[in-house]
């Protein structure tokens, strides 16, 4: 499983009911049901990893969130995740806001495209980032918004978002003692657990 993913695990509650945006081929979800009995459902566009959810007994929901989540009425989940997906939505604000009207929590993880790598890329070749955490080019990237640690802070402030806890991982470690230090220089990936 991604890192990102098994860190925020431990903040689901066992039971709870689970929506997943962006479920991918529903690994996490299967892992929540089985390991935390959560009672989960995804939300994909991509058919071949609808495909492989269905195949793990996942429950996904065929459905592009940048048109909205009005078919969820609100609370109907616990929690709702959106795990290194937030950059590719067109809208983030509304994701998000949709995001804490269905369940009671959120949480978000994203690519700090603050880093020092992507700033010193940037900054010194004069091109955009391409590491093996974000292996895209810029002509074919998923990724649409580019978010820092202090960009998503701020959007959160200016929405009324209260962050429960942050945590930052990088490539290969936890939580490295840099990035809890200064986060937006030295996280690779952000994880954040929100609520109003």
């Amino acid at each position: 499983m991604r890192l990102d993913l098994s860190h925020i695990e431990r903040w689901i509650a066992p039971g709870s009911r689970v929506l997943d945006l962006g479920c991918g081929d529903g690994l996490f979800l299967e892992f929540l049901r089985d390991q935390r009995q959560v009672r989960g459902t995804g939300l994909e566009i991509d058919q071949k990893y609808i495909t492989a959810a269905i195949a793990r007994g996942i429950n996904v929901v065929e459905q592009n969130m940048d048109e909205g989540l009005a078919n969820f009425p609100d609370r109907s989940f616990d929690t709702v995740v959106l795990a290194l997906a937030l950059q590719a939505v067109n809208y983030p604000e509304r994701v998000l806001e949709e995001m804490l009207r269905i369940g009671r929590e959120g949480i978000v993880t994203f690519p700090n495209f603050g880093h020092w790598r992507s700033r010193l890329m940037l900054g010194f070749k004069g091109r955009m980032p391409v590491s093996s955490f974000m292996p895209y080019a810029w002509y074919n990237t998923p990724n649409i918004h580019f978010c820092t640690v202090k960009d998503f802070e701020d959007l959160c402030r200016a929405k009324g978002i209260h962050i429960l806890a942050r945590e930052v991982v990088s490539e290969k470690k936890r939580q490295p003692m840099l990035a809890n230090k200064w986060p937006n220089l030295f996280a690779t990936t952000a994880i954040y657990h929100i609520t109003r």
